[in-house]
């Protein structure tokens, strides 16, 4: 029996005296990473029991052969028991770096959500209260003037196609948001594309007195479907001719760089502040403050199409950015090239 507690106290001791000075090091090692702390916790273990055995058995008087044996076990398990836990503790570190990035992912749209349904319902609520009065001023007959009758029709009409243009923006963003865009990608020239668009946002630019320029003469082939891709030129010019103020002028440039096709945006909004940049892509944000205000009586939009552009710009695997240049802002859209 006194054989067996000296052992065992010979094994406690040499033990405790790597386990104490390992828990001081975890200790000291708060906010450190997940692979090092469990790096150095197995390293304690192992070594504990190292400690614990080589003392036991020197204390027992055992061959040298006998002994050295017992330490090559020890040391080559000890060995794999760290190479496991630097595996281990990496994957580990990963998981929790992919968690907390979700969790803040999650949180991001959740936030993005509640603000989209604010944004939605206010610009709802406005058309709605007026397509309603006059609908009932044109039913009480409350208005009789042919040319108030016409001009009550052309509102009714024109709020309807806002609120229209709305409905399909959030169809759109649904369709990202969810995975459920399919895309069918072809070889499309992209000054053809931003020919159309500048086609269709010359009467927009015109009645804001906005002047539209295209600078590019080598314009790139890229691989993209031709609907997605004239959505994102539209939504990026539509933008940059409604934050531009009267007699600015918005310019229209591309290039090729190896693999990837590029186009770009510039308008003369007076910049974005520096703390905003990170949110101009988010759902719902339209950052009026940071932005020479809307001129002409235009409408806002809803704050949905730089967030579609960024949704279908990714779908096709490419990359858009937005820097402030000179007295504006400029927005580039990367995509892999034909």
């Amino acid at each position: 029996m006194r054989d067996m507690l000296l052992v065992i106290g010979i094994a406690l001791g040499g033990s405790l005296a790597v386990a104490l000075p390992g828990g001081v090091l975890l200790r000291l090692m708060r906010g450190r990473s997940v692979t090092a702390h469990i790096c150095v916790l197995l390293a304690v273990a192992v070594g504990s029991v190292l400690a614990g055995i080589v003392g036991a058995a020197l204390a027992m008087f055992i061959s040298p052969h006998d002994l050295t044996v017992l330490l090559v076990v020890v040391v080559v398990a000890g060995a794999v028991s760290l190479s496991v836990a630097l595996w281990l503790g990496r994957r580990l570190a990963a998981e929790s770096v992919w968690a907390a990035q979700t969790r803040a992912r999650e949180r991001r749209l959740e936030a993005s959500r509640r603000e989209l349904v604010a944004w939605v319902s206010h610009d709802l609520r406005t058309p709605l209260a007026g397509l309603r009065a006059m609908a009932e001023a044109l039913e009480d007959h409350v208005v009789t003037d042919e040319a108030t009758v016409a001009d009550y029709h052309g509102r009714i009409r024109a709020e309807s196609d806002r609120m229209a243009g709305l409905v399909d923006d959030l169809f759109e963003l649904s369709r990202i948001n969810a995975g459920a865009l399919r895309l069918t990608l072809a070889t499309v020239p992209l000054k053809e594309v931003v020919s159309d668009a500048l086609a269709s946002a010359s009467p927009v630019a015109a009645a804001r007195h906005v002047r539209l320029v295209a600078t590019a003469e080598d314009w790139p082939t890229v691989r993209a479907s031709m609907p997605e891709l004239n959505r994102i030129v539209a939504n990026l010019l539509l933008n940059a001719v409604r934050h531009t103020p009267s007699d600015g002028s918005v310019t229209v440039a591309g290039g090729r760089d190896v693999d990837v096709g590029w186009f770009s945006v510039t308008d003369a909004c007076g910049g974005i502040p520096e703390s905003e940049l990170d949110r101009v892509f988010d759902v719902a944000f339209r950052g009026e403050q940071a932005r020479t205000p809307p001129s002409g009586g235009g409408a806002a939009g809803g704050g949905l199409g730089l967030a579609i552009v960024r949704g279908l710009v990714e779908a096709h695997r490419g990359q858009v950015a937005v820097s402030n240049v000179g007295n504006g802002c400029r927005f580039v859209v990367r995509l892999p090239a034909s």
